[in-house]
Order: C-alpha cells, then structure tokens, then sequence
C-alpha cells in the first residue's frame, strides 16, 4: 500500500517519538538505581573497563587467550553480582537496559532479516493509524458522543405510518450501538443506518467512532461526499499521491456517512461497491447511514451492491421526526 509523504513522515516521527520515550524512562531508571545503589555504578564502570581492557590486551600480544579468560571470568562475576544487586532490589535484572515497546525492531520501524531491512509491524500499525488520522482531519468526531445523544427528543406516541413507537425503537438502537461500541472487535458486523434526515443516523455513527477510536481502533469516518472527492482526486489527478482506497479497505472500521448526497457516476458508484465489497471479503466491518430506502439504494447503486448489503449488514431503521427541527422547538 502507498502512502503520502505527509502520513509516511507523521508514522515515523510517532515512532521516533516512542524510542525517545522508552530511552528517557531507561535515563531516569538508571538515575534513580544509581542514587539508590552506588554499588551498581560502580559495576557498571568495572564491567565497560573489562571491554577496555580486553582491548588493550589484543594489542599488546603475549598471551592473549589467559588474559582474556581472565577478563571474560572477571566480567562474568561482575555481571552476576550486578544481575543480583538488581533483582534483590526490586527492579529485575534488565533494569538498566532500555525497555522498547516494540523488541522487534527496538523502536526504530525496521529490523534486519536474511540481509535485509524490512519494515517493522509496529510501522506498517502506525502508517494505517496515521493515515486514518489524515482522513479523519475534518470530521467532527469530538461533537457527538453517547452521552450527548438525547433519546427524550423522540416521540412516544405511536407512529400512524409505521405503527411503531419512535421513543421505544430509538431506545433500542442506541442501546444496541453502545453494545457495538463497547464489544467492538475488527470483526464485528456491519451496520446500515437507514431513515429520513435529521433522526440520529449522523450522530450514533460519530460516538461509536470515538467509542471503538478510545479502545485503540484504527477507525476512519468519512462522508459520502468527501470520500468520492477524495477518490476521484487520487485517480484523476498527476500530483495528488497516497492510496486512500488502500486505506479504506485496511482500517479496523470503515464509516460511511450519508451514502446517497454525493453525485453519482460510474466511477463512484464502482468505488462504492468495491470498497465495501473488498472489506466484506476481508470480514472487516462497514457502517453506512443513508437516507434511502433499499429500493432506492439498489435503483443508485445496482442489485448486486444493494445483494452484498443484505448479507452482510444488520439493518438498523431511525424513525421520528427530524430531531433538529424539535430541539429548536
């Protein structure tokens, strides 16, 4: 998968960031065993004067192999008691060693492996968190979360359309999208939000992403419009770089809001299709909220699309008025 510059440069100075880190707290480790137990310094300095000595020994000739079994047994000791004084410390025999969140590659993005340099999974994580990140630039994640979401702005007079009550069916999907929420795992099931403007769709789909953002998902929400923009440009243009389609298909969960607002053609109907396609193959979650109903999803985006979404997604019906109409009421 490719990548902008932008989103390349922002995964490697994260992950700089995070070897810096892990060396200030093995600083400040080292600081603190220091003060505590000069001892331990003190065998450190004799343990770095054995590699000097050793040194020292294979320039000056004579016999080489005793003085070195010497040092190696003198260094061995040395270590031992180093080893000891930590663990009866508290602190454990690798105290003094720098503790790397990732011991693959030690914080760096890359290792060795049969001659080569190869990228690290603890980059390629950062890459798609970082380019999640870059999509989600614009969208308004912190506004809307479960707390903020008013379920007293629903009518509990029964709907002469449906026969439904609208308070009874929202108290249910909100509570079913908290249980999305709470117990997501990239394998979750997809969702289609489906009802009129104005009754929530936007709102549920924005605090199960900050909810499943929280736990430590890779999570991009986009809206139709924007996303099909996005698309074109990459596709049409010569300068635009980066592989949002790549992106899209790899993140943890993948929302789409108000599938229907965009203008439509061939193109787009096609990304459309093989972006959800692609995720459900992969069993990797989709959210999309849209104000049509099936027929009119099927008449804009073909049998087949409206087929995948029918196997795939659990339909989730907003009923009411538009909410925004009754808060300023």
């Amino acid at each position: 998968m490719g990548y902008s510059s932008s989103v390349f440069q922002d995964a490697s100075q994260k992950i700089y960031e995070k070897r810096l880190k892990s060396e200030k707290r093995a600083e400040a480790r080292r600081l603190e065993i220091y003060a505590r137990f000069p001892r331990a310094r003190e065998l450190e300095q004799e343990i770095a004067s054995c590699g000097v000595a050793a040194a020292k020994t294979v320039l000056r000739g004579g016999d080489v192999v005793a003085e070195m079994t010497k040092l190696k047994e003198k260094n061995l000791a040395l270590q031992a008691e180093l080893n000891q004084l930590l663990i009866d410390s508290g602190y454990g025999e690798n105290a003094l060693e720098v503790q790397y969140s990732c011991p693959k590659c030690n914080d760096t993005g890359y290792y060795e492996w049969q001659g080569r340099t190869v990228m690290c999974t603890c980059m390629k994580q950062q890459l798609v968190a970082s380019a999640c990140e870059e999509l989600n630039r614009t969208a308004p994640l912190s506004l809307c979360t479960f707390d903020s979401f008013d379920i007293e702005k629903y009518s509990k007079a029964v709907d002469p359309k449906t026969g439904v009550v609208p308070y009874s069916q929202m108290s249910k999907i909100f509570k079913y999208c908290q249980s999305y929420a709470r117990n997501f795992t990239p394998a979750s099931e997809s969702l289609l939000m489906r009802g009129a403007t104005g009754l929530g769709k936007t709102h549920l789909s924005l605090a199960i992403a900050n909810e499943v953002i929280q736990r430590g998902y890779g999570v991009i929400y986009v809206s139709a419009p924007a996303l099909l923009s996005k698309l074109e440009k990459e596709y049409f243009s010569r300068t635009e770089t980066g592989d949002t389609a790549g992106t899209l298909r790899s993140c943890d969960l993948l929302i789409i809001d108000d599938l229907g607002s965009e203008f439509r053609t061939q193109f787009s109907v096609s990304q459309i299709y093989e972006i959800f396609n692609a995720r459900i193959l992969q069993h990797k979650p989709v959210i999309i909220s849209t104000n049509f109903n099936m027929a009119e999803l099927e008449k804009a985006y073909t049998n087949r699309f409206v087929s995948r979404i029918n196997g795939a997604a659990q339909k989730l019906d907003f009923l009411g008025e538009d909410i925004r109409i009754r808060k300023k009421i």
